[in-house]
């Protein structure tokens, strides 16, 4: 896992969303970690460029962003609160994970 690698945050976990007939699987190409307000996104391989978005649960987006594969990004999340981060595909196919922001 990357926080072996020096991460020190609370991993976030990111499923493939899905319809209602099937249930929602966990990915490795994307590894998600907590620190505070700084939420780090790597992807380990190459998924072509990707949308981030990340939005309060009740409504309300804080931060889109679109990037380039194999990579990162750290997005700073300004309130404490609970979150959710979507990530787009160029196929459409969407993942997303919840975390809360409690500092």
């Amino acid at each position: 896992m990357i926080s072996n690698s020096g991460f020190c945050g609370s991993p976030v976990i990111i499923k493939k969303a899905s319809s209602y007939e099937a249930p929602a699987r966990v990915t490795d190409n994307i590894y998600a970690e907590l620190e505070g307000h700084a939420l780090t996104v790597v992807f380990t391989e190459n998924l072509g460029q990707v949308a981030i978005e990340v939005s309060i649960v009740g409504g309300g987006e804080v931060e889109t962003t679109s990037l380039y594969t194999p990579s990162g990004v750290i997005i700073y999340i300004p309130y404490i609160g609970s979150y959710i981060v979507t990530f787009t595909l160029p196929n459409g196919d969407e993942y997303y994970g919840e975390f809360e922001v409690t500092e």
